[in-house]
């Protein structure tokens, strides 16, 4: 199959699916390398780049997707008829970023980290798909350990989790990176 034949069939792969596919996946399905399917992978995004799709190819982890491009969200909700989604909570970031910094941690762990109970909170941050479920602790009672999701990747514009901005070290620091990421989360939700 010619290179740009294959950049066409992996973008109907991708437009199929509808989820993140994985690299592995579509080797095996192409029965190609990996590395093969990367620069595929990055030919795909600059042809829609250079076209002005209305979409873009994300990489989460190592997976990719078809996604729209936020630009054309407010449309898209009309559409569908999709009411806005509610902003995350004060209460909510700060599990997030517990659970983001630290994961896998147990719901014990964030609430000795945040002073308070969590639990409704954890509970919704599962429900919105932003942190699952990553096994149990092998201690007394086998507690549950929670981590981050692909969406998480997705909601904040993250490759993966080396993309998170450094732990802040004073107060003002910290003023200053819960602004980023609220910033990054309204413009998905919009």
């Amino acid at each position: 199959m010619k290179t740009e034949q294959m950049v066409s069939a992996f973008e109907a792969v991708l437009y199929a699916s509808g989820e993140p596919i994985s690299i592995e996946r579509m080797s095996q399905v192409f029965e190609i390398s990996p590395e093969k399917v990367v620069k595929v992978m990055d030919m795909l995004s600059k042809r829609l780049s250079e076209n002005k799709s209305s979409l873009e190819l994300l990489r989460l982890e190592n997976t990719y997707q078809l996604a729209t491009k936020t630009e054309y969200a407010e449309y898209i909700k009309k559409a569908f008829d999709i009411k806005r989604r509610t902003p995350l909570s004060s209460a909510a970031l700060e599990v997030l970023a517990v659970v983001a910094y630290n994961q896998p941690v147990t719901k014990s762990f964030i609430e000795q980290v945040r002073g308070v109970d969590c639990s409704g909170v954890v509970t919704t941050l599962v429900e919105k798909g932003l942190i699952e479920e990553k096994g149990r602790l092998e201690l007394p009672g086998k507690p549950l350990l929670y981590g981050t999701t692909k969406n998480f990747l997705r909601c904040f514009s993250l490759n993966d989790l080396t993309e998170l901005p450094p732990i802040p070290k004073s107060e003002q620091d910290a003023g200053d990176v819960g602004e980023q990421l609220e910033l990054e989360q309204d413009g998905e939700q919009e």
